[in-house]
């Protein structure tokens, strides 16, 4: 017909953009290329070069390649994928006017929530005729319109567990009640529903369906995986959380008491909302490269696990792990060292800080229980210590030279500045007061979560 002669570039236009879009809103540090435009559905497939830094992208027909310094991980792989597979998705039904009527659900909600959606469960995708209903990106909606929502004028926190499609000694497939509501943002018109669940103790229950069928204790969900340890640390407040999802294919959507919603699946928090966009966590690779750097496993999880809780209750940090501890010096004054002590000839200024560094002299941070770290992490200034956990410093103002050559972009806050400094002799955490955790290394950031 010559209405789809005409309407087709424009298609092909719209999905180049849409490309370009997805892309550039979970990696905006990549760059981007259109390499040969062939218009059509085509094949979809991602190629990794020989180094992991360049990708190739076959996507609706057309040839993609994209490029960074550091290589792409997995899970960056596989949200690469899943992209690929909404707008193929997408792309396919509407040049297919019978699919248009069957699966116009598609095209409901944010295109970077069904990117999310996809990535947890790509079923929905991968089905010729659309058979509904896409449980994730419902559940992402009903959080998303939480947010935006109070109840007696406190913030709303809730949260939803995703019966999964894996099998599940622990837990029976639940039973559909009679009347049972279809988990979907019709629910936000029910004001007592957010009475139903806090997401932090309760949450409601959704089945294969995506019907909601119960309120669950997510403690008493993860009761028999209490004493399996997590892949990766997390949290405090959210290791029952995590630890919902370890088997059975279960995910588990929280909106916190701060606004920001947190995807848990397989044990490890996988994407959060935060600072009005989806992040891919990429929590287990992260953490590798943090424990690698330390070359403690036992201190590398300590410190971990406390910046998670730290950027939790949006409080600030620096922890820093000396490969060398004779460059403490280069790092902080010497009367922020926690060697010199009154019985050694050294006298303390009255009113400072120094006249408590005996309550911590000689203190390893692996024999420091976890709370009293995090509180002694708090006071201003940064907690050092060496790979074996002696601790060297706390409450220390880092040194940091001029740093232009090092890093000659714009440097954020004196916290940035001391992380970039002082990561020139160690590994350095830098946790921000707005939920962003840092990872600097030889005065680059490694990685941020």
């Amino acid at each position: 017909m010559p209405e789809q002669t005409q309407t087709a570039p424009f298609i092909d236009g719209l999905y180049g953009k849409l490309v370009e879009g997805g892309i550039g809103y979970f990696f905006p540090s990549a760059k981007f290329e259109l390499l040969e435009l062939e218009p059509g559905p085509g094949e979809h497939r991602i190629t990794r070069t020989s180094v992991g830094t360049s990708l190739i992208l076959n996507w609706l027909g057309s040839r993609y390649s994209l490029t960074r310094d550091e290589p792409f991980s997995e899970a960056e792989l596989k949200l690469l994928t899943s992209i690929g597979a909404v707008l193929d998705s997408r792309y396919r039904m509407i040049v297919d006017a019978i699919r248009v009527e069957q699966r116009f659900e598609l095209f409901r909600g944010l295109p970077e929530d069904r990117y999310v959606s996809a990535y947890i469960d790509g079923a929905p995708y991968a089905q010729k005729v659309w058979k509904g209903p896409d449980r994730v990106e419902d559940a992402i909606e009903v959080l998303r319109t939480s947010s935006l929502s109070t109840y007696e004028n406190r913030r709303i926190s809730t949260g939803v567990l995703l019966f999964g499609k894996d099998p599940d000694p622990c837990h029976e497939l639940p039973v559909t009640p009679s009347g049972a509501l279809y988990y979907s943002p019709a629910l936000n018109s029910i004001r007592s529903f957010y009475r139903l669940c806090d997401g932090l103790q309760t949450l409601a229950l959704v089945d294969q369906n995506g019907f909601l069928v119960e309120i669950v204790d997510v403690e008493q969900w993860a009761q028999p995986f209490s004493d399996t340890k997590l892949p990766v640390p997390t949290p405090a407040r959210y290791q029952t959380h995590s630890r919902a999802t370890l088997c059975g294919g279960h995910v588990c959507m929280i909106l916190t008491p701060n606004g920001e919603m947190k995807i848990f699946a397989n044990g490890v928090q996988v994407f959060r909302f935060w600072d009005g966009r989806w992040r891919l966590t990429d929590a287990e690779r992260k953490y590798t490269l943090w424990t690698e750097a330390v070359g403690n496993v036992e201190l590398a999880e300590r410190l971990f696990g406390a910046a998670l809780n730290l950027a939790e209750d949006r409080r600030g940090g620096l922890l820093v792990v000396l490969d060398d501890p004779n460059s403490a010096r280069k790092v902080v004054s010497r009367t922020d060292l926690l060697s010199p002590l009154p019985d050694r000839g050294e006298h303390p200024v009255a009113g400072t800080k120094d006249q408590l560094h005996y309550l911590l002299h000689q203190k390893r941070v692996l024999d420091v229980p976890s709370a009293v770290l995090e509180t002694v992490a708090r006071i201003d200034g940064g907690i050092v210590l060496d790979r074996a956990s002696n601790l060297l410093a706390f409450g220390a103002i880092l040194r940091h030279p001029d740093l232009a050559d090092l890093h000659p972009e714009n440097i954020e806050g004196g916290r940035t500045t001391a992380a970039i400094s002082a990561s020139r002799f160690g590994s350095v955490l830098k946790i921000s007061e707005d939920g962003m955790i840092s990872f600097f290394q030889n005065g680059k950031c490694i990685w941020d979560i």
